[in-house]
């Protein structure tokens, strides 16, 4: 007897159903991505009980007629696909015809439709993947497909369903999703009779951004719209303040449709690193239109996922058009204020009071770094290790390395400067806050800095910007660092890494390290913690990407622990170097992890609060 068989068709089907239908929001999906495909400008969701009852679609597309209506239920019956060269020039959201018939067969199905040119229209009755009636019927132009009684036939798919707000919940986000992609559409969505969501056929992109991603973050919307060569992108940013805790708020579409890709993904990321703290994801819609044979959409049955055939050319085109767009918009913020009252003076001629305390740094003697160790002389000669952070120039991007000038400062003659530093040195102080903030008084209202978050971005870009081994100093008595088996095997392979750092370590048997050389920046710290820190954020990034990536890390590691800390009083001169060594940061708005380093309350806010203005 014959072990291997041929599956009956039914029961093929139901296998098939499977890979399509994973629940009642796939069924929407499918449906409304065929109406879109009819250039229908009106779709109209009912649900029932969930999508477990009934998931009816209906819309004013182009319909189809008798003929068409009954091969459309059949297995790979598509009217988009006629030749092997279509594979790579799919232009439609529906491809494989096998979402109605995959769907009829796990529900009992009816599809009423009409073409505008028809006198009438047809109806088709499908009963677990079987066509029981079919018949004429009275129908306006265009289609509407019920789907009842979802895997009534297969129970054990059945009981995976979850309760109905749940599945209600997925078929709201993806109708939503899709109604983001297609502005101009007007789709309603109603849940046992009531209208549940509406979103009206506007065109306007901000609009639809904002009635899905929420109306109160509408003013909040950064702009985006950039060509790279045949690359166009576009969409919409949000700052990083108003980044959530999952990436639920992360749209990405290509050529129309909606995906799931890690290349974007990281894109994006990357575009926002520096600017977001770890565990937050920021707020965006981004739209990429390619041409159709430079991307693979036949990759996953849900078409979900996609395959670029430039990954690394369209990665990078997404990440310098995000970053320059984040970037143009923070220098938009600070500039927003210059247009209130005239500070009172430059701070250095202030006369709020700051508490006097000690020094903060101990004597050049102890080879303990100052301030100007790490900001280079403010004269146009840069001498040889003195580093002079620039800011960043219009449209590069903040992923930018390497020793660079202020060439805001000192433009060539018949070149304009592209953007002008922040201005944090005409702040005027106005003193310390808890040993941790300082308060100035600017252009624009109050602006509130925190001390540790700016010194850490300053001592950060100010490594970056070094090149070669950076200055270190001999222990008198080396200094052991015991860890586990996995940490001790990251940090073998990090050593030539930390020794362009100034961190010379060497292995001392079993699990256990010597450190012999430490960086200048770092010779009154305690080692041990640094380098447990260093080897955790190197096994976090994992150690088969890209070195400088791991490099990088261990800068920002470094610049956390060197950077000045909260509770720690500041001299005037000190708060005075640092605001202008900020001037001169490439992102000053932000330290290495992303948090803010900076916040202004405008004058009409202040006003506001204390109802002086209403």
């Amino acid at each position: 007897m014959y072990k291997i068989r041929i599956l009956p068709e039914i029961l093929a089907n139901k296998i098939a159903a499977g890979e399509v239908v994973e629940r009642p929001s796939s069924v929407v999906k499918e449906l409304v991505e065929n109406a879109l495909d009819a250039q229908a400008d009106r779709i109209l969701i009912d649900i029932e009980n969930g999508g477990r009852s009934l998931i009816r679609v209906s819309d004013n597309g182009t319909g189809m007629s008798r003929d068409d209506a009954l091969l459309a239920l059949e297995r790979f019956a598509t009217s988009k696909i006629h030749e092997d060269g279509d594979l790579f020039n799919i232009r439609t959201l529906g491809f494989r015809g096998e979402a109605l018939p995959s769907i009829a067969a796990v529900s009992k199905m009816t599809l009423v439709t009409r073409r505008a040119a028809s006198d009438t229209g047809v109806e088709v009755q499908v009963h677990g993947g079987k066509i029981i009636h079919v018949a004429d019927a009275g129908a306006p132009p265009g289609t509407m497909i019920d789907v009842a009684r979802l895997f009534y036939n297969t129970p054990a798919r059945r009981k995976f369903l979850k309760a109905v707000t749940t599945e209600m919940g997925h078929i709201a986000d993806v109708t939503a999703a899709m109604a983001l992609g297609r502005p101009q559409v007007h789709f309603i969505l109603n849940h046992n009779g009531r209208t549940v969501k509406q979103w009206s056929g506007t065109g306007d992109g901000v609009l639809r951004a904002a009635d899905v991603l929420g109306r109160e973050v509408r003013g909040d919307l950064i702009p985006l719209s950039g060509d790279a060569g045949d690359l166009r992108i576009s969409g919409y940013l949000g700052p990083a303040r108003l980044a959530r805790a999952t990436s639920r708020s992360i749209y990405l579409f290509v050529n129309g449709r909606r995906v799931r890709d890690r290349v974007l993904q990281h894109a994006l990321f990357d575009a926002y690193s520096g600017r977001l703290v770890k565990g937050r994801f920021p707020l965006a819609v981004l739209f990429l239109e390619l041409p159709y044979d430079q991307v693979d959409v036949n990759v996953h049955p849900t078409k979900h996922e996609i395959r670029f055939a430039d990954q690394r050319r369209i990665h990078d085109g997404v990440r310098d058009r995000v970053a320059a767009a984040l970037a143009d918009a923070e220098r938009r913020q600070w500039d927003a204020g210059r247009s209130g009252p005239p500070a009172a003076g430059r701070h250095r001629e202030s006369g709020g009071s700051v508490a006097q305390e000690p020094a903060l740094y101990r004597t050049p003697s102890k080879a303990r770094p100052t301030f100007e160790m790490f900001s280079g002389p403010a004269h146009d000669s840069v001498e040889a290790g003195a580093v002079e952070p620039s800011p960043p120039h219009a449209g590069r991007p903040p992923s930018d390395s390497g020793p660079v000038r202020s060439a805001a400062a000192h433009p060539p003659p018949d070149q304009q400067p592209l953007w002008t530093p922040r201005g944090f040195g005409d702040l005027s102080i106005i003193g310390q806050f808890l040993g941790t903030y300082i308060i100035c008084q600017g252009p624009g209202g109050l602006v509130i800095i925190d001390q540790h978050a700016a010194h850490e971005r300053i001592v950060y870009e100010a490594l970056k910007a070094r090149s070669g081994r950076i200055d270190s100093q001999r222990l008198l008595m080396p200094e052991t660092v015991e860890l586990g088996f996995e940490e001790a095997r990251i940090l073998e392979t990090l050593i030539p890494r930390l020794d362009d750092l100034g961190l010379e370590l060497e292995p001392f048997g079993g699990t256990t390290f010597v450190v012999k050389s430490v960086p200048v920046l770092l010779d009154d710290r305690r080692i041990g913690p640094i380098v447990t820190e260093l080897v955790e954020k190197a096994a976090e990034i994992g150690l088969e990407g890209d070195p400088e990536t791991v490099l990088d890390a261990c800068r920002m590691v470094m610049a956390c622990h060197n950077a000045v800390r909260a509770n720690q009083r500041l001299q005037p001169e000190q708060i005075t170097r640092m605001l202008e060594q900020l001037d001169r940061c490439h992102d000053p708005d932000h330290c290495p992890h992303g948090r803010p380093t900076w916040i202004r309350w405008s004058v009409q806010d202040l006003e506001k609060a204390f109802l002086r203005k209403l």
